[in-house]
């Protein structure tokens, strides 16, 4: 006959579920997360003394990071229903009710395997892929946050979004559950920068004004080849009416067509090898930060071939790979990088696995 004494623990079990089910455990291995000193409180909601000023806290600011195919991103189960998990750079727009989580789960660790921080801007979401960014937008008073995604949850029907404490504060919504429009931020608006919509969030940089905006080969240029497989290209508008046709420039005799050359000598004195160009340019931006230059070339097709071989060898690069046409050249760039030892160690990464020697380029 069983113990009644086994009744009260099932029942808290049951409690400790509460309204946002966090980081669901993975098949086999049923045993919860182990608790620190004092336990978790009965009930989620915020601490007793809230740091001052949170809501002058900056949103998280995008940055291009790998999409893993497994872990956080493998399907799972949570309370009898089957969520699957995207595993690829799309675009995702939701309308739905927002909710958000604090005390309770700060300090424990998310489905990426970080320490939720309440206080800082993140957010969980049942399907979207780990890590991601993405736009919370309150309709009903035009706030909107941007946050990084490093959790699973809300799990309960309607709910689209579990955001921390302070994204929740900044949009107004820590009364209770409301709606809100949410949408993915990909890696072609992290790298255009399009993500800020005509705007510089006030701790971000920008491209410094002595040196012009990389520009996005044009998607219709003469004897190109198709950019299917480049899907960073843009076709740039042209700032003035096109006059009547003149012969393209003569190719610098120094860049034999497909050839790749030296990065370090083109980035010191590359703008003579484009003194004859008349293309307009645009204001399409490459997100500020730290790249690695790995080739520059005369024409398209040969940076997109040295694309290709890269990603044949390391296929975990091709998120970060971008071919953006400067000073008269394709040039072959991953990034952006959050630091420089950041962007000197994936460097010594692609010399011990490509045999490369990247430049490290900082843009502002």
């Amino acid at each position: 006959m069983p113990s009644p004494l086994l009744l009260p623990p099932l029942l808290l079990a049951l409690l400790a579920a509460g309204c946002a089910t966090r980081a669901p455990q993975p098949s086999g291995d049923p045993a919860p997360a182990p608790r620190p000193a004092g336990g978790w409180p009965d009930k989620d909601g915020p601490d007793a003394v809230i740091p001052p000023d949170l809501h002058k806290v900056p949103d998280a600011q995008p940055r291009l990071e790998p999409i893993r195919k497994g872990g956080p991103n493998k399907p799972y189960e949570v309370l009898g229903q089957r969520y699957e998990p995207m595993t690829e750079d799309r675009p995702l727009v939701e309308r739905g009710l927002a909710s958000w989580y604090g005390r309770k789960f700060h300090g424990r660790p998310t489905s990426t395997g970080e320490v939720y921080n309440m206080y800082a801007m993140s957010a969980a979401h049942p399907t979207m892929p780990l890590p991601s960014y993405a736009r919370v937008r309150n309709p009903k008073n035009g706030r909107e946050v941007i946050v990084r995604v490093n959790d699973r949850g809300p799990f309960h029907k309607g709910r689209v979004i579990d955001l921390s404490y302070t994204a929740a504060l900044k949009l107004d919504l820590l009364r209770g559950v409301a709606p809100v429009e949410v949408e993915r931020i990909t890696y072609e608006d992290i790298r255009t920068g399009a993500w800020m919509r005509g705007g510089t969030p006030a701790d971000a940089t920008v491209l410094s004004a002595a040196e012009p905006a990389p520009l996005f080969v044009p998607g219709a240029a003469a004897g190109a080849p198709e950019q299917t497989s480049t899907a960073l290209l843009r076709n740039p508008p042209a700032a003035t009416p096109a006059p009547t046709p003149t012969p393209p420039p003569a190719p610098a005799p120094s860049l034999a067509a497909g050839a790749q050359t030296d990065p370090a000598a083109l980035l010191a004195g590359g703008s003579s090898s484009g003194g004859g160009e008349s293309t307009a340019r645009t204001d399409a931006k490459i997100a500020p930060g730290f790249w690695l230059q790995l080739g520059a070339y005369a024409r398209l097709d040969g940076a997109e071939t040295m694309r290709r071989q890269v990603l044949e060898r390391l296929d975990s690069l091709a998120p970060l790979l971008a071919v953006v046409r400067d000073k008269g050249l394709h040039r072959l760039q991953a990034g952006p990088y959050a630091s420089r030892d950041d962007a000197r160690q994936a460097a010594e990464r692609l010399r011990l696995e490509l045999a490369l020697t990247p430049l490290v380029v900082e843009r502002r």
